[in-house]
């Protein structure tokens, strides 16, 4: 099978600030994000040929994208994949432009969730079987958590610890990052001894709800230069999406999320790469939970099962360490509207790529990983991309 490496650059991005904001509706988020990309693009709206919108929660149909934008009867569609849905986007209009159905395409994510007033997400209108009820996402991460600590025989006390050393990171990159919802350093003893909200986890162990909207501008790859002379070209795309029978299968060991190491192995086939954690520079990852970045970085096989520990310990995913992740604080600091995640994440990798970062930048990055999760252990989407510079 014919991959997508290298025939598709990104050549614009934007991002607004996320999280509460109350001064901006949905159409002034999608605005603010799709301006910032098509200034960075050094195009305009009319260039636009083609363009796809990943939301959730926030609006149906193609029009919640092409009435604020004031589109001009070009195809526009909108697709949902749970907390995947900003990466299916940016999937949909790589594929796009790959396949020639056009030359310049917009994709962008973006969700308002505040106006709302929910705490937390809304529950999803579906079931595995009759026999199954509906856990909110902590109570199914909380599991996690603790049955990760039995099966490799870790004190639920050194667990937390261990979880509570992946929010004090979190939250120093965040601190660096302007557009990030939440900037306060916090110590291990504060994210250990925070409220709780689902044992082991506790507020700190946590992402918050958000406001915020991302987008990119891709091109193909023989025009990338015609725009700008820093073009971040997509490695590959892929998306894994399981049979959801892991809440009602005895097989399930609750340790991993299936869909993320089956993910894995296609995007790194496509891209090329046999030893992800010393070939990949930087990576996003879907830190809805510590537990869950704990479980990616072993399910992403930058380490062995059970290994993590060792691993975090020993610094690998901080900031300087061998593969930085989350460099802006991630869903845990940075925020998570739901739509727009997953093109927030390749915000951060494509201005690290271009050396653009900042005080959190990277030194000297190659390539960058982004990895979305849409549900819960024993049922979810994935959806990873890999760029290059």
């Amino acid at each position: 099978m014919e991959g997508i490496k290298d025939k598709v650059a990104i050549v614009g991005m934007g991002c607004t600030k996320f999280g509460e904001n109350w001064d901006q509706d949905g159409d002034d988020l999608i605005v603010e994000a799709a301006f910032e990309a098509l200034e960075d693009a050094g195009i305009e709206l009319k260039d636009i040929q083609a363009a796809w919108l990943g939301t959730r929660y926030s609006g149906i149909t193609a029009l919640r994208l092409s009435a604020p934008l004031k589109l001009q009867y070009i195809p526009v569609t909108r697709v949902e994949n749970l907390c995947a849905s900003g990466t299916e986007a940016l999937r949909a209009a790589a594929y796009a432009v790959a396949a020639g159905a056009c030359d310049i395409a917009l994709a962008l994510g973006f969700e308002k969730l505040k106006d709302t007033g929910i705490m937390g997400l809304p529950s999803t209108p579906f079931k595995v079987s009759p026999i199954q009820e509906y856990m909110f996402p902590p109570a199914n991460f909380g599991m996690m958590a603790i049955r990760y600590f039995d099966h490799y025989g870790i004190d639920p006390l050194e667990g937390k610890r261990l979880l509570a050393q992946i929010a004090v990171k979190n939250h120093h990159n965040g601190n660096l990052a302007p557009k990030a919802q939440f900037h306060q350093e916090i110590t291990i003893e504060q994210a250990m001894n925070a409220p709780m909200i689902s044992w082991p986890l506790g507020v700190f162990d946590c992402c918050g709800v958000a406001d915020g909207a991302a987008a990119a501008i891709v091109t193909r790859a023989d025009m990338a230069r015609n725009f700008r002379n820093d073009p971040i070209y997509i490695k590959a795309l892929a998306v894994s999406a399981g049979p959801r029978d892991g809440l009602i299968s005895t097989k399930y060991d609750f340790t991993h999320v299936e869909e993320n190491f089956r993910g894995a192995q296609v995007a790194y086939a496509q891209a090329g790469i046999k030893d992800p954690l010393h070939e990949l520079s930087i990576a996003e990852v879907h830190d809805c939970f510590t537990i869950t970045e704990l479980s990616i970085y072993e399910d992403l096989m930058w380490c062995p099962r059970g290994k993590a520990k060792d691993y975090i310990e020993n610094g690998t995913f901080a900031l300087t360490g061998q593969l930085p992740v989350n460099t802006d604080g991630g869903l845990k600091c940075f925020g998570h509207p739901i739509g727009a995640s997953g093109l927030r994440m390749m915000y951060e990798v494509y201005k690290q790529l271009q050396g653009k970062a900042g005080p959190r930048q990277v030194k000297n990055p190659k390539l960058g990983l982004t990895h979305n999760l849409g549900g819960v252990p024993g049922g979810a989407v994935c959806g990873i991309a890999i760029v290059g510079n």
